[in-house]
């Protein structure tokens, strides 16, 4: 059994504590962990150990916390994450459970966000976003729900027009070339690439002389 004979703010870290036992720093806790803790109470050794544990599970979840509030993670990253921090595998799963039920770690959910997001953005084939949500360490099942409503040609159009732009000017052998390889690179096939590159030529052009027609006086 050992006694509190202190508890002190740490400096660089004012949501912790250091806990002093028989006049020696013993181990830093939570300041929500070590809530009940008051000079000269009587530790056990079972009640040391718990409160350690209750510490590392606290970190784990606020260090979660931290790396959720700059965007949303799959599971897998947040695994990978709280390994780097040396955080022990059944806390890491302790950890993941409880973002689950508090809905804030959902691989459905990331899964749909992402595709989403790349469609509105950074426009790129199913494919390709097949590929990134894998390597998120998502499983099948949520990858193919969430392109279940993918629209390919739409996506290729959308990515192709924003791209359109930097080619202005060129003629259509070097338009052609420069959009495909681009398109190519975002993962879309040949087969939709050919006509949705006609298409923006097309499209641009009339775009042009249109223009062009409206300022003639």
């Amino acid at each position: 059994m050992k006694k509190i004979t202190a508890i002190t703010a740490q400096k660089h870290k004012p949501d912790r504590v250091n806990i002093f036992l028989d006049g020696e720093f013993a181990f830093g806790l939570a300041r929500i962990t070590a809530a009940w803790l008051k000079t000269g109470d009587v530790l056990s050794e079972e009640k040391i150990g718990k409160l350690q544990a209750d510490d590392t599970r606290e970190r784990a979840y606020q260090q979660a916390l931290l790396y959720l509030s700059y965007r949303a993670r799959s599971e897998k990253e947040i695994r990978q994450n709280l390994r780097k921090h040396e955080i022990p595998e059944e806390i890491i799963e302790e950890t993941l459970e409880r973002l689950k039920n508090s809905r804030l770690a959902d691989d459905n959910q990331f899964a749909q966000m992402w595709v989403e997001n790349r469609s509105t953005f950074r426009p790129r084939s199913k494919r390709a976003l097949e590929i990134e949500l894998r390597q998120k360490g998502l499983n099948n099942e949520a990858i193919q729900a969430s392109l279940s409503e993918v629209d390919e040609d739409a996506l290729a159009y959308e990515a192709g027009l924003k791209r359109a732009a930097r080619f202005k000017g060129q003629e259509w052998n070097e338009f052609r070339k420069k959009l495909s390889e681009f398109l190519a690179r975002r993962g879309f096939s040949y087969s939709t690439i050919a006509p949705i590159v006609t298409r923006i030529w097309n499209e641009t052009r009339l775009d042009a002389q249109q223009y062009e027609d409206e300022d003639i006086p």
